[in-house]
């Protein structure tokens, strides 16, 4: 019997916790071919996500759970998830029931039977979402589609059943700026895609601000597009040919005219631009040296503080 490990990161989930494992529970009852193993990543939560998933784990014996000593982020949530997931199948999830569970037995068709290596989600509609969110989601999406080679599918979810190969091949990226849905594409295989309408949050609130979405895409296009730099290269190569222009202008116009230049406040402006294109071009090129500073210090992507797993129970034993 197929073993399907369940990989919920979660971060002050108290509130969406008792709808989704409820949801879960119904869940079995509907793939009762297959056996579950439901790990919670608690990334760090300042309520009582921690308690009621510890309760969880002494009712059923298929739910296991690993702490952080910190918020580390989800990024780092699913790739512990993945290094102690035991199943043969590996899905995410999210507590707050956006990723309807509904989809899941026709993922592992395609996964089982039809000969997919991954089924994934996407979102079709982001009905309830601010419209100035919803622009900049799509506008990252066609972006990083132009400027790399890594395809990124527009509504993307992280709710993703994987085989094991696939799996082993995602935990060879032991990188510590991790964008999951880029190594997604990177990895390659075969993908299955299944479309959904957005479902709104069943419990609480969301933790995804809109400054967050944008630093979280800003790494996602450091992570997998030198393009940012080409272009600060191009903008340094116009900057100096048009310095150059301009210096053989005023040498000209200075041997054949003789009168001095005027416009203070042109020559203003132009500096002001010549310096915010350096400015520019010197964030773009600290963006990628501050990627590979923390990647040369080899920290680790998260600390556990406690945990009750599988894996762990066999490694004490």
């Amino acid at each position: 019997m197929d073993l399907i490990t369940v990989i919920v990161p979660c971060f002050n989930e108290e509130a969406s916790l008792p709808y989704f494992f409820s949801a879960f529970e119904q869940l079995k009852k509907a793939m009762s071919s297959v056996d579950f193993e439901l790990l919670f990543v608690d990334d760090g939560s300042k309520d009582s996500t921690l308690s009621i998933i510890k309760q969880l784990t002494v009712e059923h014996d298929e739910v296991e759970y690993i702490s952080f000593s910190r918020n580390f982020g989800k990024e780092a949530a699913m790739y512990a998830g993945l290094r102690h997931a035991r199943g043969d199948y590996v899905v995410f999830m999210d507590a707050d029931l956006q990723d309807p569970p509904s989809l899941l037995p026709d993922m592992y068709k395609a996964v089982s039977e039809e000969g997919y290596d991954s089924a994934a989600t996407r979102r079709v509609t982001r009905a309830g979402e601010p419209p100035i969110r919803s622009f900049f989601a799509r506008l990252f999406y066609r972006l990083m589609n132009r400027i790399s080679r890594t395809e990124l599918v527009d509504g993307a979810r992280d709710y993703r059943l994987m085989n094991r190969k696939f799996v082993n091949a995602l935990l060879e990226l032991a990188e510590y700026n991790r964008f999951s849905k880029g190594l997604f594409g990177w990895v390659g295989f075969r993908t299955k895609w299944f479309a959904f309408e957005n479902v709104e949050r069943v419990a609480g609130e969301t933790k995804w601000s809109f400054w967050k979405l944008l630093l979280y895409a800003v790494d996602g296009i450091v992570a997998f597009s030198t393009v940012p730099l080409i272009v600060s290269t191009m903008f340094g190569i116009l900057s100096c040919l048009a310095s150059f222009v301009g210096i053989l202008f005023v040498v000209i116009r200075k041997l054949i005219i003789g009168d001095p230049i005027q416009g203070w406040a042109s020559t203003i402006c132009i500096i002001l631009l010549m310096g915010g294109i350096q400015l520019l071009c010197t964030g773009i090129l600290g963006q990628y040296l501050a990627k590979t500073y923390l990647e040369t210090k080899k920290r680790p992507v998260y600390i556990i503080n406690e945990e009750k797993t599988a894996k762990s129970l066999e490694q004490r034993a």
